[in-house]
């Protein structure tokens, strides 16, 4: 049976968030197809007539989960509110849909260059988009420079409160980088 172009779409943009939310969650290495087709309603044909392999398929919904994240954030928006909702404890609880940089960082520079190609474009686009959130009074460059020190501090940060097993060290190490970037 023939499925319309227009339902292929729908398949494949339901692959898309479905695929970026359990990477997130359980990691590349944690998600075979298996789990992919299943968490999706699909077959392994269907997922692998949309994209030909599990590494295009993780490209794709990498830079999905990316973009869908970039998309959440109002047209304006203050920089410290944007910290604080980032260093939350919500967002450090709720991996599936959180920042894609915290739950794949360590992952990525392991896997192909498809996949680290659109990682960096989308590091990059961050830094650009706090970067044009800090004080106009700064240089270019010294904006660079603060936009690069903040996104890793936030994206270290949220790694380490997800990764420890104290509660009460994951919320200090949240509360402090929050603290740390305020000032």
């Amino acid at each position: 049976m023939r499925v319309s172009k227009e339902q292929a779409a729908k398949n494949r943009e339901h692959i898309l968030e479905t695929a970026s939310r359990l990477l997130r969650e359980r990691g590349i290495a944690g998600v075979g197809v298996d789990a992919l087709a299943e968490a999706a309603g699909m077959t392994h044909g269907s997922l692998y007539s949309q994209f030909g392999s599990k590494e295009r398929l993780v490209e794709e919904a990498v830079a999905h989960a990316i973009k869908a994240k970039g998309q959440e954030l109002p047209e304006a928006f203050a920089l410290e509110d944007y910290v604080s909702q980032y260093l939350s404890p919500g967002h450090r609880d709720d991996a599936a849909a959180g920042c894609p940089f915290a739950a794949l960082a360590c992952e990525v520079s392991r896997q192909g260059s498809g996949l680290r190609t659109r990682f960096t474009a989308g590091v990059r686009g961050t830094i650009a988009l706090l970067s044009s959130r800090m004080a106009s009074t700064l240089k270019p460059r010294q904006r660079e420079d603060k936009a690069l020190a903040a996104a890793a501090s936030m994206v270290g940060a949220l790694v380490l409160a997800r990764a420890v097993d104290d509660p009460k060290l994951s919320d200090d190490i949240l509360r402090a980088t929050r603290n740390s970037l305020a000032g």
